[in-house]
């Protein structure tokens, strides 16, 4: 058995303090030195935030000094015409004006939710009203849920479709020049669904979107003849590719029967493999026409990844073309159709990052990309959009993203 002197007895104890205080004082400074980087990160974030409110005050002064009369200066909201049914008092719905065009084939119906259904049809034009609630949280689309007993839509609560209105192409283009004209910038932002979309949730999510980006010009959104169910997704992948005529149509159309300056293309999931294979044809058919498109950004693209690095994504670069790209390890879509496919997809995470000089791939996995969601909209892809729409930035000068080096090339990560 070891005796231990109390001399030294006292010295291990000592030691044992000392290290102990050592140790304190270390986590201390440690803790400090996080709770500062806390306090000048939210510091930057209020200062961003406050440049923002100056920006919007700065657009929305312009827009309502080009106003023509035909829309009171009062019912501009958020670059977009409230509708005159939701414009009652503080506090109540916002009916937001997008546009669309649609090859989907009309039900007749009278139920607005229900105007266009899942079979093919010719290509038309057309606005919707969907209704904000006034207490919307940001990046998310609010619906009736079971679980707060809530079996109608309410526009007190909810992201409603509440008007349809047909036009014919003439009055479409002539209904988007007029939006246009009301925008500091001439604005466009094209939205293309993808797998498991109707026409209603289309709508939601394009006037989400046009709300929660502060949106200022005409929002459209293309909306194709997915089946709006998990299922059928053979259906939806023949549709995808049967569409893609009159998307590249339609990509044309806009850049001539308007007089954009930017037009940013936007899809998600299974919408991305007719967008970017119409744009690659739209640009090499008319070279003129690239510099009218400011961004293209893909969002979890369902599109095999060796055939969109060798076929598609070399058409589409350019040194004046910004294309970012969302990948994702966690998208419900591009989970789906990696069970199906069996092979990897352009919008996935992980071993399989698609990493490409001229695109700039982002790591997207620790938060939504489907642009709606439960996500605190400082840390989502919507608030990542933006920057790109408001300020053109790259990702080395946004506020959430850390670059990542590898061998391959560059990416960007969502900060942890």
């Amino acid at each position: 058995m070891i005796r231990l002197s109390y001399a030294t007895v006292l010295l291990i104890l000592l030691f044992g303090s000392a290290c102990s205080d050592s140790w304190r004082t270390k986590e201390m400074g440690l803790e400090k030195r996080r709770m500062e980087a806390i306090e000048e990160s939210q510091r930057q974030e209020a200062d961003r935030l406050e440049a923002i409110r100056i920006e919007n005050e700065r657009l929305r002064s312009k827009e309502e000094g080009s106003s023509t009369g035909a829309v009171a200066a009062d019912s501009i909201l958020r670059g977009t015409s409230q509708d005159p049914k939701l414009a009652r008092i503080p506090g109540s719905p916002r009916g937001i004006r997008v546009f669309y065009a649609t090859d989907r084939d009309s039900t007749d119906s009278e139920q607005p939710s229900e105007y266009y259904g899942i079979d093919r049809g010719e290509l038309v034009y057309g606005t919707a009203v969907v209704s904000i609630p006034p207490n919307h949280e940001t990046g998310v689309i609010e619906r009736p849920s079971i679980w707060f007993l809530e079996f109608h839509e309410d526009v007190d609560k909810h992201v409603v479709l509440v008007d349809v209105t047909e036009q014919d192409k003439d009055d479409f283009f002539a209904s988007v020049r007029e939006k246009i004209a009301t925008s500091p910038r001439s604005n466009v932002f094209i939205f293309v669904h993808g797998f498991n979309v109707t026409f209603e949730a289309a709508a939601h999510r394009t006037a989400q979107m046009t709300h929660d980006l502060d949106f200022h010009g005409a929002p459209i959104f293309y909306s194709w003849p997915s089946q709006g169910g998990t299922l059928p997704y053979v259906f939806d992948k023949n549709n995808i590719q049967w569409t893609q005529y009159h998307l590249e149509n339609f990509l044309v159309d806009v850049t001539d029967r308007t007089e954009s300056k930017n037009i940013y293309l936007i899809a998600h999931s299974m919408g991305a493999e007719a967008l970017t294979r119409a744009f690659a044809n739209v640009v090499r058919d008319n070279p003129a026409l690239r510099e009218r498109f400011r961004e293209i950004i893909l969002t979890a693209p369902d599109i095999d990844a060796e055939i969109f690095m060798t076929q598609i994504a070399p058409r589409m670069i350019a040194e004046n073309t910004h294309i970012t790209l969302y990948a994702s390890a966690n998208d419900n879509a591009l989970i789906a159709s990696k069970a199906i496919n069996g092979l990897p997809r352009a919008g996935d995470a992980g071993a399989g990052l698609v990493i490409f000089d001229g695109i700039e791939t982002i790591d997207a996995s620790n938060v939504e990309t489907d642009l709606l969601g439960h996500s605190y909209f400082e840390e989502s892809v919507l608030s990542d959009m933006f920057y790109i729409f408001r300020y053109g930035t790259r990702p080395d000068d946004r506020f959430l993203l850390r670059r990542q080096e590898t061998s391959e090339g560059s990416y960007w990560k969502f900060g942890e």
